[in-house]
Parts: structure tokens; C-alpha cells; sequence
């Protein structure tokens, strides 16, 4: 339940500042056109809060968090005064209301910038992208690997760690190749080795992967050590009494080897009892654990026991501090805005052309979601998070639906050609249509959203 709230309330902090970016864009540049607003509203429905300002608006804030919007002065909604009808959105130049309605996605990517800025500022802690394995049967089987490499550039662009590399990788799926370029971890002067890297094949499901596994690079981690590091409540560990500290020695009477080995004896062990040798408080134990049966993402009945290791930690060369200073974070936080546009208009461009299913489409309780967990890493995280759908808010409204700023921008753009309005009949249909496609999107986005849960 607390989890719950949290997430609400994250969703509903992130919403309210993106949507007030958002409408404060057109706010602003339509007083600038010399239009009157008559109503700034963040949300819908009834009003909680309201104010009227020395400049006549009405300002707002009502129970529905999950949009808002200005409403300006326009002879085609209501009867204007004649002496207002000068102030009158309708009554303003083709490109004046173009500059009115593109002012609310382009406040999405400034908010972008200076969300990242802030990031950048602060510092991301941070890990070097370095890779010990790779996986058969997958686009990167062909590296050759003798030792821990780190991933400098994929496809010519730099990366400087894990996000990084997801960012550049996720931009070429449906692609024919891309290239990846490494250096030895052990040393700083080598020369980078670059590999070509045949994707026509890839493809990964992100509720199973990341891109980076789907790849098949294998992410360099530090040794595990077999102390047990957590016990879930209710779980078969605590059941029989396995205990924060307990360091496992042997598994069914063989010497315990590694991690992953462990696990392998668990999951195959469902509802079945596995010995275990454990040392604790300088005894050894023996304790035995039914690992219960679970089924995993593809059907399969595996076995758990709610443990976690010991994570040994992360080498000092391999971390670091992503910042820079008042002047380098402007610069970083503008070209960390415009790779997120380029990847996100790709990531629309290939859902119509099926490279990416709709499947991969989120809705509000995945961006409720992310919007704790961002929350529970820190500030810098939440910044990041911020960012990110901040990008992705002002170009779905880009898109071009009659009932988006795009759609708007469409007509207008239609009668800069054309040198008239398009036809109120003609936009009505369009409005109409428009709405039933964002519904449809909405309603997919939704779906998805409650099978992940």
C-alpha cells in the first residue's frame, strides 16, 4: 500500500510539473502574440484552488491531475466583444498561432534541457561500460573477449556508461548493423577495436531484457561472495531459518563452486529439499530449504528460496562521477535532450513499421512506476526520469492527431500552403478521428500497463 502511494504521488508530482511546463508554453507566448487568456487550469474538473491575476486570467488547479490547458480568447468558441476581438487567437496571423500552439512541446524539451542540467550538475554516480563475456548465438557472439573490455563508442557515438550504451543501442533496433568500439580495461593507451555487428536479426522483448542482454554482451560484475545478504519475508529461506550472515559452504553435500551454480540447484529443485552446509558464528550448520515453485516470464516451474548474496563492491577505477561544470552541463544537458527526441521519433517511426511491437507501448501506472523508483534512487535520478518523459510528452503531442498540437500544427501549416483555413467541417472529422486513435493508443498503453503487473 505505501508502495502504492508513493508511486501515486510521484506520478502526480512529475505530471503536475510537465503539464505546467507544458500549458505555460502556450500561456506564454500567446500573451506575447497579444492574445487573452482568460484560464491557465493544470488538471480537470472541479477546481481545488483558484485565483484570478491582475492580467484578468484565471488561474487554476483542479482534481484531475492528469492534463490541464489555456483558454484563450476565440470568436470560433464563444461571442467576442468587438472591442477584445483584436486579443482573439482566431483573429492572429497564420504564423502567430503556429508559434501559440508549437510553444507547449518546445517548453517540454527546454524543461528536458534544464531537468538534465540540474542532473549534470549535481553528478550521476556512475559505472563504466565494461563487458567480460558474450553470448552465443547473438549479434555480439563475434567479439572476441580475453580480458574485461569497456565499451567506448557504439556506432561512432560516445558512451560513458550503462545509459549510454542502452540509449545508443535501443536507437538501432530494426537497423542492419551497428558498430562497437572497445579498449582492454587494464589499459589506458591502447587503441580502440572496433567490431561490425550483424543486427538484422536482433530483437528483444523489454519486459524479459535490456538491450544491452538481448545483445548478448555480458556485463563485467565484481564476485559474489556466498554470505547471505537478504531473506524475503515469508519466503522458503526463512521458513527454515536461514539468517542474515549465514555463509553458504556446501550445496546437497557438494562444495558450494558459485552463485550461479546455486541457483541453478534451486530452480530445478521445486518443492523439493536441498541440503545446505552454512557456517555461522564461526559454527557449521546444517539446514534443509524447500525452495517453493514459482513460474517464470516463459511458463516454466522453477524453484526459489528468497535469498540474495553479498555483492562484492565495484572497483574504484570502474566508478565515477558523471558531471560537469556551470558551463559543460548546458552543453551535455542539450545533446542528452536532442539523442532522447532523435531515439524517441525512431521508436514511433518503427512502431508503424513493426521493427517495435505495441507491446513495448507504457502507459500511466508504468510511468507511475518509474516515477517511485527514480524517486526512491535520489534527486538525480528523478531529474533523469523527469527529463526523459518530459522528451517523450512533447513529442506525442507533436504527433500529428487532430486533437494534438501536432494535428493543430497540420492545419495550420495546410494554410500557409494553401493561403486559407482548413475547412471547419473538414477539422471536425479530423478532430473526431483523432480522438479515436488517441483513445486507441491510451487503450493499448493501458493494457500493457496491467499485464506487466
Amino acid at each position: 500500500m505505501l508502495d502504492f502511494l508513493w508511486n501515486l504521488g510521484s506520478f502526480i508530482v512529475v505530471l503536475g510539473i510537465l503539464i505546467t511546463a507544458h500549458e505555460y508554453g502556450h500561456f506564454w507566448v500567446a500573451r506575447r502574440c497579444g492574445i487573452k487568456v482568460e484560464r491557465f487550469s493544470i488538471g480537470f474538473g472541479k477546481a481545488i484552488w483558484r485565483k484570478v491575476g491582475q492580467d484578468g486570467t484565471e488561474y487554476v488547479v483542479a482534481m484531475i491531475p492528469l492534463g490541464g490547458y489555456v483558454k484563450m480568447l476565440d470568436e470560433r468558441v464563444e461571442d467576442v466583444p468587438e472591442e477584445l476581438k483584436d486579443q482573439a487567437f482566431n483573429r492572429k496571423t497564420v504564423w502567430q498561432r503556429i508559434a501559440v500552439v508549437s510553444a507547449g512541446p518546445i517548453a517540454n524539451f527546454l524543461f528536458a534541457i534544464v531537468a538534465l542540467y540540474l542532473m549534470y550538475l549535481i553528478g550521476v554516480p556512475s559505472l563504466k561500460p565494461v563487458i567480460d563475456t558474450t553470448r552465443a548465438n547473438t549479434p555480439a557472439a563475434q567479439i572476441e573477449l580475453k580480458e574485461p573490455m569497456q565499451i567506448v563508442a557504439v556506432s561512432g557515438q560516445k558512451v560513458r556508461n550503462w545509459e549510454e550504451v542502452n540509449l545508443a543501442l535501443v536507437g538501432h533496433i530494426g537497423g542492419k548493423e551497428l558498430d562497437i568500439s572497445l579498449v582492454p580495461l587494464s589499459s589506458t593507451t591502447a587503441s580502440e577495436k572496433t567490431y561490425t555487428l550483424d543486427i538484422r536479426d536482433w530483437q528483444f522483448d523489454p519486459d524479459k531484457e535490456s538491450p544491452i542482454g538481448a545483445m548478448g554482451l555480458g556485463i563485467y560484475r565484481p564476485g559474489i561472495k556466498p554470505v547471505i545478504a537478504l531473506v524475503t519475508n515469508g519466503s522458503a529461506a526463512e521458513i527454515a531459518g536461514l539468517q542474515l550472515g549465514d555463509e553458504i559452504l556446501k550445496v546437497n553435500g557438494q562444495p558450494y563452486q558459485d552463485w550461479n551454480d546455486f541457483v541453478d540447484v534451486i530452480q530445478t529443485s521445486a518443492n523439493k529439499d536441498v541440503n545446505l552446509t552454512i557456517a555461522r558464528n564461526n559454527e557449521q550448520l546444517t539446514i534443509i530449504v524447500t525452495p517453493q515453485a514459482q513460474t517464470n516470464a516463459n511458463g516454466e516451474t522453477i524453484g526459489i528460496v528468497g535469498v540474495s548474496p553479498t555483492q562484492i563492491d565495484w572497483p574504484e577505477s570502474m566508478r565515477f562521477q558523471l558531471e560537469y561544470g556551470i558551463v559543460d552541463s548546458f552543453a551535455a544537458a542539450a545533446d542528452k535532450t536532442w539523442q532522447l527526441v532523435v531515439v524517441s521519433f525512431k521508436m514511433i517511426g518503427k512502431l508503424f513499421t513493426g521493427d517495435v511491437s505495441v507491446k513495448n507501448l507504457s502507459g500511466p501506472i508504468s510511468i507511475a512506476q518509474g516515477a517511485g523508483t527514480s524517486a526512491d534512487y535520489g534527486l538525480v535520478y528523478f531529474l533523469g526520469f523527469i527529463a526523459l518523459i518530459s522528451v517523450n510528452l512533447g513529442i506525442i503531442n507533436l504527433m500529428p492527431l487532430p486533437v494534438l498540437d501536432g494535428g493543430h500544427l497540420l492545419y495550420y501549416f495546410i494554410e500557409v500552403i494553401t493561403g486559407k483555413p482548413v475547412p471547419e467541417k473538414v477539422q471536425d472529422i479530423g478532430f473526431r478521428f483523432g480522438a479515436v486513435m488517441l483513445l486507441l493508443l491510451m487503450s493499448i498503453a493501458i493494457f500493457n500497463d496491467f499485464s506487466r503487473l
